[in-house]
């Protein structure tokens, strides 16, 4: 019997190749989003976790941008109404009771080394160490190639600058005059100024270099740390005596409203990038410390080769 040739020109494995081209588009997603993003699910990570997960599916580009500004915008109104709220109360004078209260009782409890803590702590809120700490991270994350978020945190910094003295000015609140300053301060009280700053700056700080990690105890840990000089700088200011209570939450309230409307923003932004320039630009990618490691384990296993005798090496090569 004659054998059977497939004909001429027909080739199974170039048949399957071309069904595999005519399969519909994998999205596939960086290796870096795969690992371990979507776990964190406290503070802002949450949101921006779940807005990335609808963008990942949503069909039109211009409902990813607009989820976005939309949740930005939905976290500033709602920061600017509890804000606008707390002000109405301060300016009829329905916490005055409250706040004179609770430094009342900080001052009977000074001691001469806690004194001294808290006004090495409190710098950590001043103009010029903020600034610092933003000018060093802006230029981390722009010579790691991570230019969107260094302009944002810029932004969101500049910003809550400018709105601060706004707000103080629109305001004019006396500062409290409960017991003696521990400290020296300017302008009016409310809201604080150290506590805004803290909560943009060192929030959106963490954010920022948090969304770069790719471990979930490194992201809680930087979060952390962000929460806890936070809220050790607001204390300082209630201990100091420079600050009453509701200034302090007037403080954190606006600060938190304007750094998740920045978030969202940068969120935004570079669903926009992505689409309109090279992936190199706007992957923003962690800093290249991956590369290091590998550098590493390529040093051990010279080594580990080289330890090997030189009957094993020649068999295995």
């Amino acid at each position: 019997m004659s054998e059977l040739h497939p004909p001429a020109g027909h080739d199974p494995a170039a048949k399957n190749e071309s069904a595999a081209h005519h399969e519909p588009n994998v999205r596939h997603t960086p290796e870096r989003r795969r690992a371990g993003r979507g776990h964190l699910r406290f503070f802002w990570n949450l949101l921006f976790k779940a807005l990335r997960k609808v963008g990942s599916h949503a069909e039109n580009f211009y409902a990813v941008v607009g989820i976005f500004l939309l949740i930005g915008a939905a976290v500033a109104v709602a920061g600017t109404l509890a804000f606008a709220e707390l002000g109405k109360h301060i300016q009829k004078g329905a916490t005055q009771d409250f706040d004179v209260a609770v430094l009342q009782w900080i001052g009977t409890h000074h001691t001469p080394l806690l004194t001294s803590l808290m006004n090495e702590i409190t710098p950590l809120g001043t103009g010029v160490v903020v600034l610092m700490i933003v000018g060093v991270t802006a230029a981390f994350l722009w010579h790691t190639e991570h230019k969107h978020s260094a302009r944002l945190l810029l932004a969101s910094t500049a910003g809550s600058i400018l709105l601060n003295n706004v707000l103080k000015f629109w305001f004019d609140r006396p500062r409290p005059t409960v017991f003696e300053w521990q400290t020296h301060a300017a302008s009016s009280s409310f809201p604080s100024g150290h506590a805004m700053s803290a909560t943009v700056v060192y929030g959106t700080v963490a954010y920022l270099l948090a969304r770069l990690q790719k471990h979930l105890w490194s992201r809680a840990l930087t979060l952390t740390a962000a929460v806890v000089t936070i809220a050790l700088i607001c204390a300082t200011r209630l201990y100091l005596g420079v600050h009453y209570p509701s200034d302090v939450l007037g403080g954190i309230v606006v600060g938190l409203a304007w750094s998740g409307f920045c978030m969202a923003t940068l969120e935004a932004s570079l669903v926009l990038a992505r689409r309109r320039a090279p992936a190199k630009v706007v992957d923003e990618r962690p800093a290249p410390i991956e590369h290091a490691v590998a550098a590493e384990n390529a040093s051990a296993s010279d080594h580990g080769a080289s330890d090997r005798p030189a009957s094993e090496r020649v068999a295995t090569a």
